[in-house]
């Protein structure tokens, strides 16, 4: 049966068209552009990160960050970038009596505003510089596993990726729930992994309270 939820963050929790944006600027490459190329990236099974490669050769994401730290303009979200169906979705599935985590590749910073986002929502946030591990490393679902308290096998990931999400969850022992949105998603839905690996297909997170309750009574 799934006992516990964990949620991935980019596009699976947060919308990061308006971050992403913030990047173009930063690169002073338009932004239809700049979205043009992500996709592209994306659908070439390439890392997220080449994108800044394509335009600035040389590129350290890990710098730049400091840099528009440094310049006032850092990476960040809000309740503003939340989808509209997360909110009410973390209220059922913690009305039905499930434990709720959110475990996804993010900075400390990014993990300071989640919990302020979610504190009061969840029962464990985590990310990768908490662990010092990333998706897609078994390593990091390992972790997750260590923090819930339920067998891999009850614990339910939620990603909008097969890659970083849903292939390493799966070859932890973890079932998965694919959310359909964000480039992702998008340009991965209809491939052979997307359709075979996940325990569910959704598109909305308002989905996963019916189809959890309808897979744990085929399990009892």
């Amino acid at each position: 049966m799934i006992r516990a939820v964990v949620f991935d963050v980019g596009e699976c929790l947060v919308d990061e068209t308006r971050e992403y944006g913030t990047w173009a600027d930063w690169l002073d490459v338009p932004r239809h552009t700049f979205h043009a190329m992500f996709g592209a990236v994306i659908a070439q099974g390439r890392d997220y990160r080449e994108v800044f490669q394509e335009f600035r050769p040389g590129f350290d994401l890990y710098e730049e960050r400091d840099k528009r730290v440094a310049a006032g303009q850092p990476e960040t979200f809000g309740e503003e970038d939340l989808y509209a169906d997360v909110r009410p979705a973390l209220a059922q599935l913690r009305a039905s009596g499930l434990w709720l985590g959110i475990a996804g590749n993010q900075t400390m910073r990014a993990g300071a505003i989640l919990r302020r986002l979610f504190s009061d929502d969840v029962d464990f946030i985590g990310t990768s510089d908490d662990w010092g591990v990333s998706k897609p490393d078994a390593k990091f679902f390992r972790c997750v596993a260590e923090v819930t308290p339920f067998a891999s096998q009850e614990i339910l990931y939620v990603g909008d990726r097969v890659d970083n999400d849903l292939r390493p969850a799966v070859a932890t022992g973890m079932p998965t729930a694919l959310v359909h949105r964000g480039a992702w998603a998008t340009i991965q839905w209809r491939t052979q992994e997307a359709q075979q690996l996940p325990t569910f297909r959704v598109d909305s997170l308002l989905e996963l309270p019916g189809c959890i309750r309808e897979f744990n009574d085929s399990a009892r």
